[in-house]
């Protein structure tokens, strides 16, 4: 194939927006696929690229102490768009990674629009391309249109499979009661306002487990009903069932906090994490739900300090599609039936905003290898990219196969002796040099793509910040 060729690639979310950078900046020309406005999805409220539905967090940005941290300082060495766009409208939030949603798109879709080798084509590809008609990437998401995930399924002859991802209420903050919340971080691992924190005594903690039992959810369509939940997304009403004490040990555990009024630390707390620049907008975290929105304003306003409650988004759930990748994919992310297709993103069992992008990063690699008829390795297994990479196309056991968040349980043990306080840290450091071997061979694809290496952290210590 020839560098002149056009790439396509299916989708404009940060899995998508991420490959068609990566390829113009190898050099090749990219034509981007994205079906909104012209279609639109349950979840996405503009047409922007690269538009944050769920939450506006990347979470922990420690990248010696957390797997998904690891996974940002990595990308940015390999020269992330979505890390730079993450980082150009970054807001407080302690240790980790939140950003100003509009910002963040804004400045995605104004790199891409601006780069000359990528042309940004409104329409909704419902089908497979045929053999012959060039390289594509489909990064299509975890909303993938019924067209094409039909089609998916015939060309891979398995069904896709499917299940609920579920977005949070956001509330304004100005019609939040500070005479009963608070800012603080937990364990005071942050500053200004961060968090606003709404406190529950044992009474009102068990009323309101009640009233989300009793709540009226929305119906489910005739397809959706045998679809199971993600595990790290489940609506709060379906972790209240499965206990009266799951939520105080889940999104609502009140550790690491102290209410002001009273100096203790309160029975069960209701977080809320700031979601935009101006701190105007707050997310209440791991508050996705399913119930109606009358009965998100009836329960949710049932929290101390939420009694009036404003909100600028009502939580909801929409169906997320992704593959069966330990079976359909290979270790280059083709499609085995398909070798001219590749997937990206989390269509290919990834969860995570980051995560999503990282594969897209990795299939423009490894696409632009192919262009150039140069075979691109994947990137070591000590690595947050290569850990992930190997999970989903055959680590993972297909019978048990579902999404998965990076962490460290993906990643080789460390050398035998290991301090387990250390853990952590060696498994970073080993991963970071892994890396920076493996990035010299991508001078063979573009020298463009071999990036300085990052300054942030050189020898264990955090050194600087991010130029993206």
């Amino acid at each position: 194939m020839s560098a002149a060729t056009p790439v396509h690639v299916v989708g404009g979310g940060l899995a998508g927006s991420e490959a068609a950078f990566q390829l113009a900046r190898a050099g090749i020309p990219v034509i981007l696929h994205e079906m909104r406005p012209g279609r639109a999805t349950p979840a996405h409220r503009t047409d922007r690229l690269a538009e944050l539905v769920c939450s506006n967090s990347f979470r922990s940005d420690d990248a010696l102490g957390h797997a998904v941290g690891l996974l940002h300082e990595e990308m940015r060495r390999l020269g992330s768009l979505v890390m730079a766009a993450a980082d150009a409208n970054r807001l407080p939030a302690g240790t980790a990674l939140a950003v100003d949603r509009e910002g963040f798109a804004a400045t995605v879709q104004t790199r891409l629009e601006a780069h000359p080798l990528i042309e940004i084509r409104r329409e909704e590809i419902e089908a497979l391309p045929p053999p012959g008609a060039g390289l594509w990437i489909v990064a299509t998401g975890p909303l993938t249109s019924e067209a094409l995930a039909e089609s998916l399924r015939r060309v891979t002859g398995r069904e896709a499979l499917h299940f609920f991802d579920a977005i949070a209420p956001i509330v304004y903050r100005d019609s939040i009661d500070f005479s009963v919340a608070w800012f603080q971080s937990r364990w005071d691992r942050g500053e200004g306002d961060d968090y606003v924190n709404c406190p529950l005594d044992r009474e009102r903690y068990e009323a309101f487990v009640r009233a989300l039992l009793e709540a009226e959810t929305a119906d489910f369509r005739e397809w959706e009903r045998e679809t199971p939940y993600f595990e790290g997304c489940l609506p709060i009403e379906v972790m209240a069932a499965r206990g009266p004490e799951t939520l105080r040990f889940g999104p609502m555990r009140p550790v690491g906090l102290v209410d002001p009024r009273t100096g203790r630390r309160p029975w069960a707390v209701v977080q809320l994490r700031r979601d935009n620049r101006l701190g105007t907008l707050y997310n209440m975290v791991g508050f996705q739900t399913k119930l109606k929105h009358g009965e998100q304003v009836r329960v949710f306003r049932m929290i101390p300090g939420l009694e009036n409650a404003r909100f600028a988004r009502l939580g909801g759930l929409h169906r997320n599609t992704f593959v069966d990748s330990p079976r359909v994919l290979d270790r280059e992310l083709r499609l085995r039936a398909a070798p001219h297709v590749r997937l990206a993103g989390q269509i290919t069992g990834v969860e995570g905003y980051v995560e999503s992008a990282a594969i897209g990063l990795l299939a423009a690699l490894f696409t632009a290898a192919e262009v150039r008829g140069i075979r691109l390795p994947p990137p070591p297994p000590e690595t947050a990219h290569g850990a992930l990479l190997a999970h989903i196309t055959g680590d993972a056991t297909p019978e048990t196969f579902q999404p998965m968040n990076v962490n460290f349980g993906l990643f080789p043990p460390p050398p035998p002796g290991t301090p387990r306080h250390a853990r952590k840290r060696v498994l970073a450091e080993r991963a970071l040099a892994a890396l920076a071997a493996w990035q010299v061979g991508l001078a063979r694809i573009a020298p463009a793509l071999v990036t300085p290496p990052h300054a942030r952290y050189e020898n264990g210590a955090r050194t600087g910040t991010s130029s993206g």
